[in-house]
């Protein structure tokens, strides 16, 4: 646990990528099985169970401090994991640290009412920073700036491997991963997902840039429309179907109707996932309906029935397509469609390519027809994992801006914890009494710099006006320039309108607040 806790406290105080990549690869070559594998859950998966971590924190803290007080404490710091790591007491003889397996079995072995008097006796044994890292490993939210995948990175550059290779075969394991440790270290044989319906690493493509185009040619590209959905895999093995996310979570169990139409049609497919009512591709907010549900009603499937755009074939039946040519790879995803006609399914079009300059003129009316741009595809592409330079780019629709004022900030998480990073922007509209008012229209938390970061948090704590909590309200009195994607409608807020990925664009320091956006020129661009 000690090891586990120090490299957990270095990646934190790490800014840098490939600082991180060295202190986890070294982990990994030094760390015995199984603990580096259950390190290497925490990073990607998560740990291997269900953890009530609310539940059990409440009852081991009660004896020792005032809720009140140890919200405000929690509110102080901004991190649960690290408030209680403070305030437990030091016990006299903490004796030796488990290892991280070993916290692993004991939770294996006890029973839901027992667990916080196990998790009070782990944290009697370990130091400040120890109690934090269990904290952290129990709660499953590492939150020390390291992705999953850069953890994959990290592993295989530890261990003199490729990063598709461990992809490959990363979803026919589990924790605590040995059989993949064995093969790496070149004690054991490659893992084999077999006849499995698994995940296989996704390609994906670069934004389009300015630069860019002076070296490509349309006679070496196709273009297809780019959907706002999500990217799905569909593996459809013997009579198993799954269906992943871009980054491989299993949503199969969210999403019955599509697992039933794929059911029998042998392939791994690459699509986008949408809602489709009448032939018509409806708003992204009707498939966030369905979206991070473990199950779904009758009536939601009805009312927002999924439909799934394939754009290319990785496996017909049991034979690897990835090696050949797109072009090759489109004609038989059209001849796996003719054969299987899964329901609610299509191909996705191919839009002719004249000329770049014909294709920006189809480019720019996009989002008249609510698409979120085009897709540009080598010809001649393999389909390679990850993001290959030259093979594949996107070219999404200009993003809308819209100068809205700063209402509510929260302190952010992990390195941010003692910031106001988190901003609640509101537009105005007549108010049901005299005078115009402020409703929320979003809220982002990205689009600054370290600079602008500080000096926003001393802005907005100099400007409180109220508290809430961890939330404070601020005088409206400071204008954002936000871009986002689009507008939707949306009951769960005030204003009836929701953006769709916001970001800070600019502070408009120089803007009286009285001048910014009204919500009826919102509500236009939604229109």
């Amino acid at each position: 646990m000690d090891r586990f806790a120090d490299v957990l406290d270095r990646l934190v105080t790490t800014s840098q990528r490939n600082g991180k990549i060295r202190l986890l690869a070294s982990y990994f070559r030094s760390t015995p099985d199984p603990d580096r594998g259950f390190a290497l859950a925490a990073l990607t998966d998560g740990l291997p169970m269900s953890f009530p971590m609310r539940r059990v924190l409440t009852e081991i803290m009660e004896p020792h401090i005032d809720p009140v007080l140890f919200q405000l404490s929690r509110d102080y710091v901004g991190d649960t994991a690290e408030t209680v790591a403070l305030l437990w007491r030091n016990a006299p003889d903490r004796g030796k640290a488990p290892r991280l397996s070993e916290v692993v079995e004991a939770l294996k072995r006890t029973s839901r009412r027992e667990l916080p008097r196990l998790v009070a006796s782990l944290l009697d044994q370990l130091d400040a920073k120890g109690r934090w890292a269990l904290l952290k490993f129990l709660g499953g939210a590492l939150r020390v700036g390291v992705s999953a995948r850069l953890a994959k990175i990290a592993l295989a550059e530890g261990m003199g491997a490729r990063i598709e290779e461990i992809e490959e075969v990363w979803h026919g394991l589990a924790p605590p991963y040995t059989d993949l440790f064995q093969w790496l270290e070149g004690n054991g044989p490659r893992p084999d997902p077999g006849l499995k319906p698994v995940f296989r690493p996704v390609m994906l493509a670069h934004p389009i840039e300015d630069e860019d185009w002076a070296g490509l040619r349309p006679e070496d590209f196709v273009a297809e429309w780019k959907w706002d959905g999500i990217r799905i895999q569909i593996a459809s093995v013997r009579h198993e179907v799954r269906v992943f996310s871009r980054a491989g979570d299993d949503i199969s169990s969210g999403f019955p109707d599509v697992v039933e139409a794929f059911h029998g049609r042998h392939g791994v497919l690459d699509g986008e996932l949408l809602v489709v009512e009448s032939g018509q591709v409806k708003p992204f907010n009707d498939l966030q309906q369905r979206l991070n549900r473990k199950s779904v009603t009758e009536r939601m499937i009805q009312e927002y029935p999924a439909y799934v755009r394939l754009y290319d074939i990785l496996f017909d039946g049991p034979e690897d397509l990835r090696p050949l040519p797109f072009i090759q790879r489109r004609q038989r995803l059209e001849d796996w469609f003719t054969r299987a006609r899964p329901a609610a399914a299509d191909v996705s079009e191919i839009v002719a390519i004249e000329s770049f300059e014909a294709l920006k003129a189809l480019w720019s009316a996009a989002r008249e027809k609510g698409i979120e741009g085009l897709m540009l595809k080598r010809r001649a592409s393999p389909y390679l994992a990850g993001r290959p330079k030259g093979h594949w780019y996107k070219w999404k629709r200009a993003p809308l801006t819209a100068d809205c004022v700063l209402m509510y900030a929260q302190r952010g998480s992990g390195k941010r914890s003692s910031f106001y990073s988190d901003y609640t922007f509101g537009a105005w509209r007549q108010g049901e009494e005299d005078g115009e008012e402020l409703v929320p229209v979003g809220k982002a938390y990205s689009g600054f710099t370290d600079e602008e970061l500080l000096r926003l948090d001393r802005w907005i704590r100099n400007n409180t006006v109220e508290r809430f909590g961890p939330v404070r309200a601020v005088k409206p009195e400071l204008v954002l320039e936000v871009a986002f994607d689009a507008i939707q409608p949306s009951s769960r807020h005030k204003s009836g309108i929701a953006m769709r990925f916001p970001r800070i664009h600019r502070i408009r320091w120089d803007k009286p607040a009285k001048e910014a956006d009204r919500l009826a020129t919102l509500m236009k661009m939604m229109a």
